[in-house]
């Protein structure tokens, strides 16, 4: 399986990455910065050269994949404009790409808060909109989706344990075990046409997404 990760010099995208190399599947990472794709071959990874905000068309970044995931963001650091131009403008160009170039598998890196915007703050409330508008327009777009939602992101090991559905509440999960749930999503049709919160807990990886 050939799959294009979009955000491929996130932590979370060069877990998969490397995870996708390690059991002989295409690692495609899109980065905006060519230095970034040495760090990419070194986890078996191949570096793609695609901006999400200045490259009209993507479809030529995903050609020939099987599935794409999206996994960038803006960051924290970054404006509420941005957060438009990458969190929802990238995934929706995203979107786009798929249906022209005929891959029905896409999955979503979204963010637990998303179900409710306005609960964030309003320092999230920009970045949680976005999510929301975009996991949305992945909803109607007809493609073979998926919707992860994970909760607060930590660099703790992995335990490839999870709560995982869709009343599970905040909590913190490591990135390692979210990019371990995005590989399972590519594997399990029983994940199609779900979307779900996801932070650590007792159940195994692969029971937690045959129970979507």
């Amino acid at each position: 399986m050939n799959v294009v990760v979009a955000g491929g010099h996130g932590q979370i995208a060069l877990h998969l990455l490397r995870m996708l190399a390690e059991r002989g599947d295409g690692a495609y990472g899109l980065v905006r910065d060519p230095d970034h794709a040495a760090e990419l071959e070194r986890i078996g990874a191949r570096a793609v050269i695609c901006d999400l905000e200045e490259q009209e068309n993507l479809a030529t970044c995903v050609a020939d994949a099987d599935a794409v995931v999206f996994a960038a963001g803006a960051g924290p650091d970054s404006g509420p404009e941005r957060k438009r131009t990458v969190d929802l403008g990238g995934a929706v160009e995203l979107v786009d790409a798929a249906r022209v170039t005929g891959i029905r598998r896409y999955v979503m890196v979204s963010a637990m808060g998303a179900s409710d915007p306005d609960a964030g703050g309003e320092k999230m409330r920009p970045y949680l909109e976005a999510k929301a508008e975009a996991d949305q327009v992945l909803a109607r777009s007809g493609l073979d989706f998926t919707i992860v939602r994970p909760g607060l992101l930590t660099d703790d090991p992995a335990t490839g344990r999870v709560a995982a559905g869709p009343e599970v509440e905040r909590g913190e999960i490591p990135r390692q075990d979210v990019a371990a749930v995005l590989l399972a999503t590519l594997d399990h049709a029983d994940a199609i046409g779900k979307m779900f919160n996801l932070i650590g807990g007792e159940t195994p990886i692969e029971d937690a997404m045959r129970s979507l």
